[in-house]
C-alpha cells in the first residue's frame, strides 16, 4: 500500500514516515501542496494523509477539493492541529474518510489508516456528509436529511448529531456530553432521553450505546 504523506513539521514528518514503513506501507512524505499535488498526477497512491496549514497554493482542504475536482478520489485523513467542530466539519465536508487532531498517538494513526484503507472510502465534495445510506448531515445548518427531505430537528438534537459527527468513529463519554451540550447543567436522565430522541430520528445502531463508557456513531 502506497500513501502519501504532506505534513511540514520535519520531525513529525519523519516520524509518521518512519512508523508507517516499519508497519510494512510504503510512504512518499511532502512539506508543500503544491509538490504533493504534482506527485499525486505522477503516481498511484492508496491514501493521502494531509495536513491543513502547510507551504504551497493549496492548504490541505482545498488541495483536496482540488483534487475532486480532477476526479482524483482518494482516500484522504486529515492530520492537523486545527481542532474546533467547525474546522472539522469543514474537513469532511471535502470528502475526507477520518479527521485526526495533534497531538496523536503513532498506534491511532495506524488504526485508521487501516480503516480508511479497509473501507476503501471516498466522497465528492459537497456540504453534505453521509451518515449513512439516505441520510446525510448538512454542514452548513446543522440539519438531518433523509431522502432529500429534512427531519425536524431540535436544537438541543442538532447540537448532539454535531458533537456525535465531529468526533465520529470514537466514544463519547457521558461527561464529555454533559460539558458541551449542557455545560453540566442538567440531570444524567434527561439527558440520555434527548440523546435517545435523537437516535429514534436515525436507522437504528448509528449511534450506538458503549455500555458503561458512552456512544459512538460510527462511519
Amino acid at each position: 500500500m502506497k500513501i502519501l504523506l504532506l505534513e511540514d513539521e520535519l520531525m513529525l514528518q519523519e516520524s509518521i514516515e518512519e512508523f508507517l514503513i516499519s508497519k510494512g506501507y510504503s510512504v512518499d512524505s511532502f512539506d508543500n501542496s503544491d509538490d504533493a499535488f504534482d506527485a499525486i498526477f505522477s503516481k498511484n497512491y492508496d491514501l493521502l494523509l494531509l495536513d491543513v496549514n502547510v507551504p504551497g497554493e493549496w492548504d490541505g482542504f482545498a488541495l483536496r477539493k482540488e483534487l475532486a475536482k480532477e476526479e482524483k478520489d482518494i482516500p484522504t485523513i486529515f492530520v492537523t492541529s486545527m481542532s474546533s467542530a467547525d474546522a472539522m466539519l469543514r474537513g469532511y465536508a471535502t470528502g475526507c474518510c477520518d479527521y485526526i487532531k495533534k497531538p496523536f498517538d503513532l498506534i491511532e494513526l495506524l488504526l485508521r489508516v487501516q480503516h480508511a484503507l479497509k473501507a476503501n472510502c471516498f466522497h465528492t465534495e459537497s456540504d453534505l456528509i453521509e451518515l449513512c445510506p439516505e441520510y446525510y448531515y448538512n454542514t452548513i445548518n446543522y440539519s438531518l436529511i433523509h431522502n432529500s427531505k429534512e427531519i425536524p430537528l431540535s436544537k438541543t438534537e442538532r447540537s448532539l448529531l454535531k458533537l456525535f459527527v465531529v468526533q465520529k468513529n470514537q466514544i463519547v463519554s457521558l461527561d464529555m456530553i454533559y460539558e458541551e451540550i449542557w455545560e453540566n447543567n442538567i440531570e444524567a436522565g434527561n439527558a440520555r432521553v434527548q440523546i435517545n430522541n435523537l437516535r429514534r430520528k436515525l436507522p437504528k445502531d448509528l449511534i450506538r450505546n458503549i455500555y458503561g463508557l458512552g456512544y459512538r456513531y460510527d462511519s
